[in-house]
C-alpha cells in the first residue's frame, strides 16, 4: 500500500468524529439514576445499562471493525455513523426499558466506527509519525468518553435525558456528511478473503502475535479500572451528603479530559522506542491514583487529582498499546484494532457491573479497593511480560 501523509486538519476531524461516536455509549453513566427512575429499574442493577452497550460494542469490534481491511472505508465509516443516528433517535424516543436496551445495543454495536477511524488514520500516516497520529486521534476517543459525562449532565439538567441522545444524533449526522465529502479515496490491495475467513484471521492474529496478546490483556485491565471509577462515580456524588446536580457530576469529565490530553505525547514516545518505559510509569500512576480518589467524601479536590492521574495513565497505556501493535502487521490494522479492542470492551463491561455491585454492598471504599486491586494486577502483569 502506498504511504500517504495525513494532515493535522484531517487527523483532528478524525478525532472529533471518534469523540462524538464513542461518547454515545457513555452518556448513560451520569444518567443512571435518571434512567432508573424513568424505567423503574433498581439502582443495584442499573449498571447493566452500561454492560449491555459494552457487550454489543465488543460484538461490533469482532464483526464490523475487521471489515476495514476488506471494503472501502470511505463508504463504510460514514455509513456506520448514519445508522448510529437512527439508533440514537430510537433511544431518545424510547417508551419502555425494552426499547431503551435495544436502542443502546445498536448504538454500542455501531460505535466501533471509532476504531475503524483509528485504524484508517494509522494507515494514512507515514511510519515516522504513526505514533503521533494515533495519539492525536485516540485522544479524541478518550476525551469523547470523558466529556460525554459533562455534555450529558448539562443537557439533562436543561432539557431532560432524552435530549442528550437526540442532540448527539444531530451532531453525528453533520460530521458523517463532512467525512463523506473529505475522506480521501482509497487505492490499496484488499486481502483475498471471504468475510468468514476475515473473522477467522482475527483469531489467528492472537495465536501468531505475542505483542497483541500482551497488550490486549493490559487493555482489559486498564479499562476495567477506568470503568470501575466512572460507572460508580455518579452514585456517591448524587447521594447525600453531596447531592450534586447532573451538571456538577458531569463536570468531573473535564478533569479526566485534561488528564487524557496530557498523555497524548505517549504515541511519540512509542515512536522513539520508549513504549515499555512509558507503560510501566503509567501503570504505577494508575495504581497511585486510587489513593486520592478514595478521599471523595472528604475532598472533591483530591478526587479531581485522582481522576487526572487515572485518565492520564489509561490514555498513555492505550496509545502506547496501539502504536506498538500497528507496527506488527500493516496489512491487517483493522483486524488488529478490532481484536485488541475486544479486550478493552470486556474490561469496561466487567468493570461497570462489578463497580455498581460492589458499591451496593461495600460503598465507595469497596469500589476504590477493587479499582486499586485491578490496577495492581495490571502493573504486575506488565512487570512479568515486559521482556517478552
Amino acid at each position: 500500500m502506498p504511504v500517504f501523509s495525513i494532515s493535522r486538519r484531517m487527523a483532528l476531524l478524525f478525532a472529533v468524529a471518534c469523540g462524538l461516536s464513542v461518547a454515545n455509549i457513555y452518556y448513560a453513566q451520569p444518567l443512571l439514576d435518571a434512567l432508573a427512575n424513568e424505567f423503574g429499574l433498581p439502582h443495584s442493577t442499573i449498571g447493566i445499562v452500561i454492560t449491555v452497550t459494552q457487550i454489543c460494542y465488543a460484538l461490533g469490534l469482532f464483526l464490523l471493525v475487521p471489515l476495514g481491511d476488506l471494503v472501502n472505508r470511505r463508504r463504510l465509516i460514514p455509513g456506520m455513523m448514519l445508522l448510529s443516528v437512527l439508533a440514537l433517535i430510537a433511544v431518545g424516543t424510547s417508551v419502555s426499558s425494552i426499547v431503551l436496551f435495544a436502542g443502546l445495543a445498536v448504538v454500542g454495536l455501531l460505535a466501533v466506527v471509532t476504531q475503524a477511524l483509528v485504524a484508517y488514520a494509522s494507515s494514512l500516516a507515514a511510519p515516522t509519525e504513526r505514533g503521533r497520529i494515533v495519539g492525536l486521534v485516540t485522544s479524541g476517543v478518550v476525551i469523547g468518553i470523558l466529556l460525554a459525562r459533562t455534555f450529558a449532565g448539562v443537557l439533562t439538567d436543561i432539557a431532560g435525558w432524552r435530549s442528550v441522545y437526540l442532540f448527539s444524533g444531530a451532531l453525528l449526522l453533520v460530521v458523517a456528511c463532512i467525512l463523506l465529502r473529505m475522506m480521501p479515496s482509497e487505492n490499496r490491495e484488499k486481502p483475498p478473503l471471504s468475510y468468514p475467513q476475515l473473522l477467522q484471521s482475527v483469531l489467528a492474529l492472537f495465536v501468531q502475535e505475542r505483542i497483541l496478546r500482551i497488550r490486549a490483556i493490559l487493555a482489559l485491565l486498564i479499562f476495567a479500572s477506568f470503568s470501575i471509577l466512572w460507572t460508580s462515580l455518579v452514585l456517591p456524588l448524587s447521594s447525600a451528603p453531596l447531592s450534586l446536580s447532573h451538571t456538577a457530576i458531569g463536570s468531573f469529565g473535564l478533569a479526566g479530559a485534561a488528564g487524557a490530553l496530557a498523555a497524548a505525547r505517549a504515541g511519540r514516545l512509542a515512536d522513539q522506542g520508549f513504549g515499555q518505559k512509558t507503560t510501566g510509569i503509567a501503570l504505577a500512576l494508575l495504581l497511585l491514583s486510587w489513593l486520592p480518589i478514595g478521599f471523595l467524601r472528604h475532598s472533591l479536590l483530591a478526587l479531581v487529582l485522582g481522576i487526572i492521574l487515572l485518565d492520564m495513565a489509561v490514555q498513555a497505556v492505550h496509545v502506547t498499546n496501539q502504536s506498538l501493535i500497528f507496527n506488527v502487521r500493516p496489512e491487517a490494522r483493522s483486524r488488529l484494532t478490532g481484536g485488541y479492542m475486544i479486550f478493552y470492551s470486556i474490561g469496561s463491561a466487567a468493570g461497570s457491573i462489578a463497580s455498581t455491585t460492589v458499591y451496593a454492598s461495600f460503598g465507595w471504599n469497596g469500589v476504590c479497593l477493587l479499582g486499586a486491586a485491578v490496577s495492581a494486577l495490571a502493573l504486575l502483569f506488565w512487570a512479568c511480560t515486559r521482556r517478552l
